[in-house]
Parts: C-alpha cells; structure tokens; sequence
C-alpha cells in the first residue's frame, strides 16, 4: 500500500507494512525515494528490480541491458545484500589518422536489500546474466521452508 504523505513543500510516497516483502527486503531505502537519489546526473534511472518469493527461494531480477558480467559487483556482508555495477565507454573518431572526435561515458549504481536474518541459505545464492537481466537465486534454508502441516495421532 502507497501512502502520501504531506509535508514541507512536496509530497512524498513512503511504503507501508502491507506489502509482499516488508519483513523480507528494505525497499523503502531507495526504491520508494522519489528524490534525485534514484538517477543519475545523466538522468538515467537505477535498474528496475523484481523479487518473488516462492517457497524455496527469494528470486530477484534487475534489467541492466548494455551491461558485461564482469561490470557486476555483488556482495553480501552481514545479511547486507548489495548489486553494483560499474561500466566505462569511450569512442574515438579519426579522419585520416588526425584526432577529431573522442567521447566517453561512465555509468555506476547501487543497489541494497536486506536478507531476513536466518532464513536465507547464504552459501547457496547463485547469480547469472543474460539478455541484459541479472538474475539472482537466493535459497532458503530448510528449517525456513514452510512444512505441510502435522498430523498428531490420539493415544
């Protein structure tokens, strides 16, 4: 559920506790901040991010199209998770041998999500990129995994 909350000269959205994954990822930090903290000074935004949950896994998705493998940083530090990327462009143009056209471009974000604190099997996390999407597979630990319910025999 989205909020608008009046305040100073603007409004802001803030997310509340009625979502999918409130207890599960922090994506009010910056997913919900409106502010310029979501573009860069190119104005270009961050990559989009999908998560679902299933029963055996957190499933995150980020489309970051143009982008190599090894331009990719991805680091989990304390439950911290964190996707980063870093890309360096430069085109050079030349007539007859004589320097007349050079451009360059630079492009980085960051992106950092909270892992639930013993319910991800951090051991296991697997990432790929293809067709311009990263993909991340985040298992969950066997003890976090819902169990189908027990029966009690009567004595």
């Amino acid at each position: 559920m989205l909020l608008i909350k009046k305040g100073g000269s603007m409004n802001q959205l803030s997310k509340t506790n009625g979502t999918l994954f409130p207890s599960f990822f922090d994506l009010t930090r910056e997913w919900m901040d409106w502010n310029n903290s979501n573009y860069a000074a190119s104005g270009s935004s961050i990559p989009a991010v999908n998560i679902r949950e299933t029963q055996e896994n957190f499933e995150v998705e980020m489309a970051a199209p143009g982008m190599a493998k090894k331009d990719f940083r991805i680091e989990l530090d304390n439950g911290l998770l964190t996707i980063s990327a870093e890309r360096n462009q430069e085109q050079e143009q030349q007539n007859e041998g004589r320097y007349t056209k050079r451009e360059f471009s630079y492009f980085s974000f960051s992106r950092s999500f909270t892992l639930p604190k013993n319910v991800v099997d951090e051991e296991k996390i697997a990432a790929r990129y293809e067709d311009g999407v990263l993909r991340l597979l985040i298992p969950k630990r066997e003890e976090a995994k819902p169990r189908p319910p027990k029966q009690i025999s009567i004595r």
